[in-house]
């Protein structure tokens, strides 16, 4: 029986051999630009393992579940970042996050012996993430797994529960992910995607193939996800809240204001995909069959990330990456301007969502939904950049002012009323 120390020496082979690999490998390789920009606030607690841009958050999956990002590659050499601190701030992260579901994909490549925090510091992370950080976690992605991955799981395999097992899931290749996650929310680093370019080379036995996108089909007649406001208006008879937010609101307004946890946990992904067929189709969804008010929650967040553009348009980006500099005292005012100045569509559907998670929050006493964790849950559906992902950095801003929002409805909304206002 192979011992523990003898596991983490092959451990170490392996991963030495693998650098020498890379090295080979990356002679000639030419340099892509980074896929993002990491800009992180000096006053941030965790500034000096933030300005890494090691761990991100991605916004939401396919299904609702926030997206955490843990990019190994990022890792400077050991002696320039305190693993501690680097388990501190994991935390921290986690923390804003654990008490809803949420997915963590691991990007294995650039782990070199230089950078590797030690198997003991591995241990200490496995044993101070308590039952709150495993037991919403719906799955642990590895992307780019080597057998130095699979020597140290061994390792680990006597300490990690059977439950915990199920929740791992090795994906070899960036396309596999597609599958899974909102792809264009990934905020995968540079290297990584050279690195899986060089991958799918070696398989094919030549060059990667460029993708093939099959070219689009036209939406529907009834089409309610992945289409604009205007095409949902044109084809419902004028109606200015598309049916399946005014279904699902009136739903949870009558079965699910009070449950806990309210938009915080993800519904089984074959109910979800039947659901958006259905409402595609233009059939009726009859909510009470799934004996979950989890369902109509996940079906609302995924009709607002499937938006061609965010509700609250890609112009207010910016200003509300801006929200910061505003003195506190004057938010409120400016996050008012910004939603007034919303094409009148755009603000008739954001009154009707924010009257209604407005409604949600005064019953955060039972449900556990203050505005500040509502603002976690949809501050990402409402508002995106036109181009690339929202870092970590970047979701302050957004998640303050949708609490704002939220936190103070009438103040924000109660000055513009058009004629076709609808409210919840």
């Amino acid at each position: 029986m192979t011992s523990t120390s003898d596991l983490e020496r092959l451990a170490e082979i392996e991963l030495k051999k693998e650098e020498e690999e890379d090295k080979e490998d990356q002679t000639d390789a030419p340099s892509l630009p980074p896929r993002s920009t990491i800009t992180t606030d000096p006053a941030h607690p965790y500034y000096d393992v933030a300005r890494h841009g090691i761990i991100q958050v991605c916004g939401d999956d396919n299904y609702g579940r926030k997206l955490i990002v843990f990019s190994s590659c990022c890792l400077p050499p050991s002696h320039q970042l305190n693993h501690r601190r680097l388990l501190e701030y994991l935390k921290f992260t986690l923390d804003q996050y654990v008490e809803m579901d949420y997915i963590l994909v691991y990007f294995h490549y650039g782990l070199r012996s230089s950078n590797k925090p030690s198997l003991k510091w591995l241990r200490e992370a496995y044993n101070e993430f308590d039952r709150k950080y495993k037991k919403n976690l719906k799955t642990l992605y590895v992307v780019h797994p080597t057998n130095f991955i699979r020597i140290v799981w061994n390792i680990f395999k006597p300490l990690i529960s059977h439950k915990f097992g199920k929740k791992l899931s090795y994906v070899n290749y960036l396309a596999e992910l597609r599958e899974h996650l909102n792809f264009e929310q990934l905020i995968i680093p540079s290297d990584v995607v050279r690195h899986d370019e060089k991958l799918r080379a070696a398989q094919k036995g030549g060059p990667p193939p460029s993708v093939k996108t099959p070219p689009p089909r036209p939406p529907l007649p009834t089409q309610q996800f992945g289409v604009s406001l205007q095409y949902i208006r044109e084809k419902n008879r004028d109606a200015v809240i598309p049916p399946v937010v005014s279904q699902t609101v009136s739903y949870l307004k009558e079965k699910g204001l009070r449950t806990e946890g309210i938009f915080r946990r993800s519904a089984r992904v074959q109910i979800i995909k039947d659901v958006q067929k259905l409402y595609n189709l233009g059939k009726p969804v009859n909510f009470d069959q799934f004996s979950d008010v989890h369902v109509p929650a996940v079906i609302l967040k995924t009709f607002l990330r499937e938006l061609p553009e965010p509700l609250l348009t890609y112009r207010v980006y910016n200003q509300v990456q801006e929200l910061l500099t505003v003195e506190s005292s004057l938010r409120v005012s400016r996050c008012k301007q910004i939603v007034e100045s919303l094409p009148e569509q755009n603000f008739i559907l954001t009154k009707y969502l924010l009257c209604f998670l407005h409604m949600v929050s005064q019953e955060s006493i039972v449900n556990k939904m203050s505005p500040s964790n509502l603002a976690c849950v949809f501050g990402v559906n409402l508002v995106w950049p036109r181009h690339g992902s929202i870092s970590l950095t970047a979701l302050t801003p957004i998640n303050i002012f949708t609490e704002i929002l939220i936190e103070h409805f009438h103040t924000v909304f109660g000055s513009r009323c058009p004629p076709a206002q609808v409210l919840p």
